[in-house]
Parts: C-alpha cells; sequence; structure tokens
C-alpha cells in the first residue's frame, strides 16, 4: 500500500469554501491574522491547528486526525449589543450544518470526526480577542478531520 501526501491546500480549500459560500463573511482568510480583521460585519479566518497521528488500522499507513481552525471574528463594540452573541452563533450553526452535511469534505478525507471518536470533536468556544488595539468578540470552530493512510509504515 502507497501513504498518500497531505493535500494541506485542498483540505483547507474545502473548509474556507463552506464559509465563503454561508453568506455571513464579509471576508474569509486562509490564515490566522497578524493584524485585526475588518470591523464592519463578521470575519473568519481558516488555519490548521494539528495533525496527530491514529491508531493503526492494521495496515503499513498510519491515518491522521488534522484538526482545523476557524474563528469568527466581530468587534466588540457592534450595537445593539444583545445581537452580538446571535448573530455571531446564527454564522456557527450554518458552518456546523455545513461541516456535518459534507461529511467527508468533497471525498477529500474520511470524515468530520463530529462526535470526537478519535479525541477532537466538532466544537465551538466563545471568547474575545484584543488585537491592535481593538477587541473583537469570537467564536473559534474545532473542525476535526480524518484522512486515511497518509503516513507509510515501514520496517
Amino acid at each position: 500500500m502507497t501513504a498518500m501526501a497531505l493535500n494541506i491546500l485542498g483540505l483547507t480549500d474545502a473548509v474556507i469554501s463552506h464559509a465563503s459560500a454561508s453568506g455571513y463573511f464579509e471576508t474569509v482568510n486562509g490564515a490566522e491574522p497578524k493584524n485585526a480583521p475588518a470591523t464592519g460585519g463578521l470575519t473568519a479566518a481558516v488555519w490548521a491547528d494539528r495533525v496527530t497521528p491514529l491508531r493503526s488500522s492494521g495496515l503499513n499507513s498510519v491515518s491522521v486526525l488534522l484538526v482545523f481552525n476557524v474563528r469568527i471574528y466581530g468587534s466588540a463594540q457592534s450595537e445593539p449589543a444583545d445581537a452580538i452573541d446571535p448573530n455571531m452563533l446564527a454564522a456557527v450553526d450554518a458552518l456546523c450544518a455545513a461541516y456535518s452535511s459534507d461529511f467527508t469534505l468533497g471525498g477529500l478525507v474520511r470524515s468530520v470526526d463530529l462526535l470526537g471518536a478519535n479525541g477532537t470533536a466538532l466544537g465551538v468556544r466563545a471568547g474575545y480577542l484584543s488585537q491592535d488595539g481593538v477587541l473583537y468578540r469570537v467564536m473559534t470552530i474545532s473542525v476535526p478531520v480524518i484522512v486515511n493512510d497518509l503516513w507509510e509504515e515501514v520496517a
């Protein structure tokens, strides 16, 4: 069996395309931003967070858990303040539904690990982030995907 190479560009594009197609974001970036994002509406950023080998299937290759972060940014100063979280949660809901329904990211992965069978479940964490002197409300979605037969085991 020949192991595959990690198609990181294709996988990142697949995760980004769901965010772009949702209609919730002014901008969707393919990297964790080093500068403050736009402050008008919602912005999203997608990046790979970690790659972890999984227990062997008994074959001569290793599958991996690849976790993407999809962070949604919105101004913490938006008005009305009571609408900040509901607006962000509507975007979160749309993205989680998209990652659940496109379970293989168009056939690029074995699955999105929705329930965390391999250690990390699809999940969301909310918080605040100060960047370049601007306070943002953020919600970060962890999107764990399982990639089969990535690295060959050679004795």
